[in-house]
């Protein structure tokens, strides 16, 4: 069949061969900018980026990632505007057409803006650094999840005008709901007030180690409901921030040091002389120890016990930090060792003396005559 028999055939069925050629063409624009999307993601944009890492801060480059997909859906944006010029339906100034078009505009800035305040992209921790760390670890996913409802909102109120919706009635609305909607999440709210004291107040922040009676672990994230507490069998607790915020909570990562004490058990053979040398000698040891703290350090003769005469031993660690504690307490404990053995003095166990009296050994030897 030749071009001229298919253009006539076209004709006759009532097809006008300018349209089918201008929609053809509508179709190519959008493909070819379908084509260009791709091309600017992989070669263009990677440049982009590669150069970006290259500037003395990482900043750009956080706004390159944050705005990589909705620059992709761009390219299609602009090309469905470009083929509309030709599309033989819709005209390419049709103002429902263009408000759409616009909506979708503020939608990609929304999406880019929404990726950058993220906390994992950070972007809000670089900010922090450079006002010298104003703004507290557990502050940022509070911050980021308020800007991130505030991008929305805003997104939402301008797509709304966009399209003639009276913004103004939907705000007088949500007043009007907002007492019955408080009363419906009474639970909700309290989690919300409980975040709030719990940011106030910081009694912890983004990775401490905290104990409350509901649960042990390293706090992980924060939210406007609960906080997210990793135990150390690896567990991910969850705890409402109204139950969180009315409980007791240490805080084991806020120690300035951390202590150790016990109680050495000497033998009751030990005389006096030799308990006041290895009281001398493991205070002397503990003074001179780099990791011990010089501030409070207490050898001291404490009690006598049911089978031992018992050394209290009390001091703390410069570090916090369990491992390091565990080491320095595994080596004191060591040289502690070595001073009892060189001065031949040795560690009590559980014993029990039993004193025989004659008229208790004509007992027993009696008892043993009747066997």
């Amino acid at each position: 069949m030749s071009f001229g028999s298919f253009v006539m055939a076209v004709s006759m069925a009532g097809i006008d061969y300018d349209m089918l050629k201008n929609l053809g063409i509508s179709i190519g624009i959008l493909v070819l900018f379908i084509l260009f999307r791709n091309l600017f993601t992989k070669y263009v944009f990677q440049l982009i980026l590669k150069l970006s890492r290259k500037t003395p801060t990482d900043f750009f480059t956080k706004i390159c990632l944050g705005f990589e997909r909705p620059l992709g859906w761009f390219f299609i944006i602009v090309g469905l505007y470009l083929a509309m010029d030709y599309f033989p339906f819709i005209e390419q100034h049709n103002t429902l057409f263009l408000k759409f078009l616009r909506s979708m505009v503020i939608v990609l800035i929304t999406w880019g803006l929404f990726n950058l305040s993220s906390p994992t992209t950070g972007i809000l921790i670089s900010v922090n650094q450079k006002i010298n760390n104003k703004i507290d670890l557990i502050l940022l996913p509070f911050i980021s999840r308020t800007i991130r409802v505030i991008i929305i909102a805003i997104s939402i109120s301008i797509i709304g005008q966009e399209f003639d919706y009276d913004v103004n009635g939907l705000v007088a609305g949500l007043g009007l709901g907002g007492l019955a909607f408080a009363l419906a999440a009474k639970e909700a709210v309290g989690n919300l007030i409980g975040g709030i004291v719990i940011v106030t107040e910081k009694p912890f922040s983004i990775g401490d180690w905290i104990l409350t009676p509901s649960v042990e672990g390293i706090v992980e994230d924060i939210n406007f409901r609960s906080t997210k507490i990793r135990t150390f069998s690896q567990a991910l607790v969850t705890v409402p921030n109204a139950t969180l915020a009315n409980e007791a909570i240490t805080n084991w990562s806020r120690m300035g040091k951390r202590r150790i004490s016990f109680h050495l058990g000497l033998n009751y053979q030990t005389t006096k002389e030799k308990i006041q040398i290895v009281v001398k000698r493991i205070e002397q040891f503990l003074r001179i120890h780099e990791e011990i703290h010089p501030d409070t350090i207490m050898v001291a003769f404490d009690q006598y016990n049911e089978s031992s005469l018992d050394i209290l031993i009390y001091f703390f660690t410069n570090s916090t930090v369990w491992a390091e504690h565990v080491k320095i307490k595994h080596e004191i404990n060591l040289e502690i060792m070595g001073i009892l053995e060189e001065e031949g003095v040795e560690v009590a166990f559980p014993s029990r003396t039993i004193y025989v009296t004659p008229q208790s050994n004509e007992l027993l030897q009696t008892m043993g005559s009747f066997d």
